[in-house]
């Protein structure tokens, strides 16, 4: 049994819901966000007094803000801070997108990101604690239709980078994990719910899974605090880098 205390955001499905779980099952306190309340009700149920759940729009800072007032006192010494609330919207190439989706990708993958970090700065710095940042492979190597969601992760990325210069001296360690292709529901919110485009993708492929990624967040929480994991990339052995592309004239 720990003392310590996580809190992971996106925790109703894919890779947050598998590190609540992980952290849970370890003896950890445990702060879920997430807008289903329905899958943080599950969690509740399934360890107790271990987890404490919000369900809220992590884009809305009012929300947010009432959910870390509300949080109880045993809950309030944060440890480490799993960014992890991210959406892909769409497939489509730049000039036939809906902008619409592009904010929405801006408010979740970076705006709330960066707003919820900002108010658990001063308990991490006092902590000595770890934030993890969920960024993707995206952010390094673009594909076509990754848009806006490849430059929000490469904003996810860089932001860790420039944390852990503005965070020097302070012993909070922060780390960048970049997963490849994951089999979770991202696919499917990202195509509006098509579960045979989903299935497609995923079809023999041994893509990482959420408690791959769990296990990476487990291990890093984990290190002794004078190692720093600056960025850490994982992709599934059956997934390599694209190709350029040539466009040819005639």
């Amino acid at each position: 049994m720990t003392s310590k205390t996580i809190l992971v955001t996106g925790a109703s499905a894919g890779f947050g819901a598998a590190t609540a779980r992980c952290f849970a099952q370890a003896g950890w306190r445990v702060i879920a966000f997430a807008r289903r309340a329905d899958r943080l009700q599950q969690l509740a149920e399934e360890f107790g007094a271990n987890i404490h759940t919000a369900a809220f729009d992590i884009r809305d800072e009012g929300a947010m803000q009432i959910a870390l007032d509300a949080l109880p006192a045993e809950f309030r010494a944060i440890d480490v801070l799993v960014n992890n609330a991210g959406l892909a919207l769409g497939t489509a190439k730049a000039p036939h997108c809906d902008l619409a989706q592009w904010r929405q990708m801006i408010d979740t993958n970076i705006t709330a990101l960066a707003t919820l970090t900002h108010h658990l700065l001063p308990t991490l710095i006092e902590r000595r604690g770890a934030i993890v940042n969920i960024s993707s492979v995206a952010g390094t190597y673009p594909y076509t239709g990754g848009n806006v969601y490849g430059a929000s992760k490469a904003f996810v990325t860089q932001f860790s980078l420039d944390l852990r210069c503005d965070l020097h001296g302070t012993g909070v360690r922060v780390t960048s994990v970049e997963p490849g292709m994951a089999q979770t529901e991202f696919t499917l919110v990202r195509t509006g719910g098509d579960q045979a485009a989903s299935d497609k993708l995923y079809q023999g492929a041994m893509p990482i899974t959420g408690h791959d990624i769990a296990e990476t967040i487990w291990w890093l929480a984990n290190l002794p605090p004078h190692l720093n994991i600056n960025r850490i990339e994982v992709m599934p052995v059956t997934q390599s880098f694209a190709g350029f592309q040539v466009a040819r004239a005639g």
